[in-house]
């Protein structure tokens, strides 16, 4: 595969991302795709279109990795005929030829979401509208907002810097009142950093594998 990441298979079939300078996987060892599906899909975007928000739906994802999120959100954005505005930050993207061995759902739009157009909007489907950007998080400098946020850096244990105050508040300056954070990390000081910054904690049932994970709700 490569020096620097290599192909490994989940319990639940599906393909995940190896770091060995990490010793971290882009995805929980239980099952990518249904930790995926338990986070940020049936506990973000369900719960959020559940809310009556009118499309179109601003979706931020800070961690773009293997494209997984956003091919199961525009699988989901069609069966609610619903339009998705997707905003992903990603400063070192997998390779092509990585991409191209995925075994994820709609290979076509996994391949598409990983050529090499970048900070430019990109109509994929009918249901997806694409803006991705080759930066780390504090470079981000779009100055939208957003509905949704999937917070999916690596654990904090191997990316501290990543769940640091100035990583938060930053995610905080891109919320509206009643935005929606998602992330399979339920570390007590990230609550407390999130409620700190205006959000509204629940703790809620995690994947397989992990007991918690964590949606907060901007109040500010």
């Amino acid at each position: 595969m490569n020096d620097n990441h290599r192909l490994i298979v989940t319990e639940d079939g599906s393909h995940s991302i190896y770091l060995p300078q990490l010793k971290e996987t882009y995805h929980s060892t239980h099952g990518a795709i249904q930790e995926s599906l338990h986070v940020f899909i049936e506990n973000g975007l369900a719960y959020l279109l559940d809310q009556q928000v009118m499309p179109p739906v601003n979706i931020l994802e800070v961690g773009f990795g293997t494209g997984l999120n956003a091919v199961l959100t525009n699988s989901y954005a069609e069966k609610k005929c619903t339009l998705i505005n997707y905003f992903a930050v990603e400063p070192f993207p997998l390779p092509l030829e990585t991409v191209a061995s995925l075994n994820y759902p709609n290979k076509e739009l996994l391949y598409k979401l990983h050529e090499d157009q970048w900070s430019k909007k990109m109509s994929l489907t009918d249901n997806l509208n694409f803006t991705k950007y080759k930066c780390k998080w504090l470079e981000f400098t779009d100055s939208s907002t957003f509905d949704l946020v999937y917070y999916d850096a690596f654990a904090p244990s191997k990316q501290p810097n990543m769940w640091n105050d100035d990583h938060m508040a930053k995610i905080a300056q891109h919320c509206h009142h009643n935005t929606v954070l998602v992330t399979y990390c339920a570390q007590g000081a990230f609550k407390r950093k999130l409620m700190a910054l205006g959000f509204e904690v629940t703790s809620l049932k995690g994947p397989p594998g992990k007991h918690e994970m964590v949606r907060g709700i901007f109040k500010t």
